[in-house]
């Protein structure tokens, strides 16, 4: 005797289009059929029911029902031109300002981001503390992140987000014993990790770094931070080539720092890949043409592939930017050898050793002294 299988009950989304199909023009039911389909995560659904919505323009709840289809979607684009039609309509309550401001960060947009998340809408939501730290971190406003997020904290003490987001804010403002604090109380969560990771990478402990860095990894593998701290702190171990991956994808996910471009070139370089290490400190200058490591670094790739001239042009150009030039030190030591003034070149190659470079990491000289004791044995 074979079992009969029992139906699969219809869902609610299901039930209410099959409502609208015998009642078309019924608005009403057609934005509770989309709401319904966005709560069973089927934005597309969702999108094509609104799109049979006759008059134009939508009203205002088939509009945000729009704007949060696209969200789920992953088109931010389309989300922040439906929930800007919301607030030029006089609709903007709190919840429709951090959805804005939600859909403009993930279209890069972090000045329109700030302009949407006033005291209301940065609680409206659960992310909403952290994503107006993130905004401020973004353009540059570290001062300012800090003190609006000590209230925050103070209201959301539980937010692992926030304390993560504030402990990366915290790193980038040299406050290493107000990172740690903050990145103590973010938990799990992936910037808190990421920034515990950093402390102990500057303060000398590889090894927990390195552990703290593959969890924050677990927690998101696109964290850029983490991915920058690991590849620092496998190159400082001796391991060039498992940092290089790292690195590189640090510096994807940062983007426009020029910083983690001249890490990856740094790290290509001491592998012997000139190509690929000028193609790094080329994408840094591009970055930012005044960062004194692009042209410094530029300059010893010259000089390492017997161009003595462009290379002591670069070097001038790097130690005129900023006196304390890593690279540009650097540089100079290698053309002092080449003249065959060692002594000299020894000189200006600590005095290179102690100046910072890589964001987020104490300095590119301590991964280079590394790797250089290890090829010495």
């Amino acid at each position: 005797m074979s079992e009969t299988a029992t139906p699969t009950a219809p869902s609610r989304a299901d039930r209410l289009r099959s409502f609208l199909e015998q009642d078309p023009g019924n608005a009403r039911l057609l934005a509770d059929a989309a709401a319904a389909a966005l709560d069973e995560g089927e934005p597309d659904a969702a999108a094509q029911l609104i799109g049979r919505y006759g008059p134009a323009p939508l009203p205002p709840a088939l509009l945000n029902l729009k704007g949060v289809a696209a969200l789920q979607a992953g088109r931010p684009a389309d989300a922040a031109e439906a929930f800007e039609g919301l607030v030029a309509a006089g609709e903007a309550d709190p919840v429709v300002r951090f959805n804005l401001a939600w859909a403009r960060t993930l279209t890069g947009d972090h000045e329109g981001a700030l302009e949407m998340l006033d005291d209301g809408s940065a609680e409206a939501a659960p992310g909403g503390p952290a994503l107006k730290i993130h905004a401020l971190h973004h353009v540059g406003r570290l001062e300012e992140a800090l003190e609006t997020g000590a209230g925050l904290a103070e209201r959301h003490p539980e937010d692992g987000a926030l304390m993560g987001a504030l402990a990366a804010v915290a790193i980038d403002s040299e406050d290493s014993a107000l990172a740690r604090s903050y990145a103590e109380r973010a938990g799990g969560n992936d910037e808190g990790l990421a920034a515990l990771g950093t402390l102990e990478l500057d303060e000398g402990r590889l090894e927990q770094s390195l552990a703290l860095f593959g969890r924050a990894l677990e927690a998101d593998p696109g964290n850029a931070r983490a991915n920058i701290g690991m590849g620092m702190g496998l190159l400082a171990r001796g391991d060039g080539k498992a940092a290089i991956p790292f690195i590189e994808r640090g510096a994807e996910r940062f983007g426009d720092h020029p910083g983690s471009w001249i890490a990856a070139g740094w790290a290509l370089f001491l592998q012997g890949d000139h190509e690929g290490a000028r193609d790094r400190f080329e994408k840094a200058l591009a970055c930012d043409d005044s960062f004194a490591e692009s042209h410094g670094g530029l300059a010893v790739v010259d000089i390492a592939e017997g161009d003595l001239e462009s290379g002591r042009r670069r070097t001038e150009i790097a130690r005129r930017l900023d006196p304390n030039c890593f690279s540009a030190a650097l540089a100079k030591s290698l053309l002092l050898e080449g003249e065959g003034r060692g002594p000299a070149a020894e000189k200006v190659r600590a005095a290179a050793m102690a100046t910072p470079i890589a964001p987020g990491g104490k300095t590119m000289a301590e991964a280079i002294a590394a790797i250089g004791r290890r090829e010495r044995r």
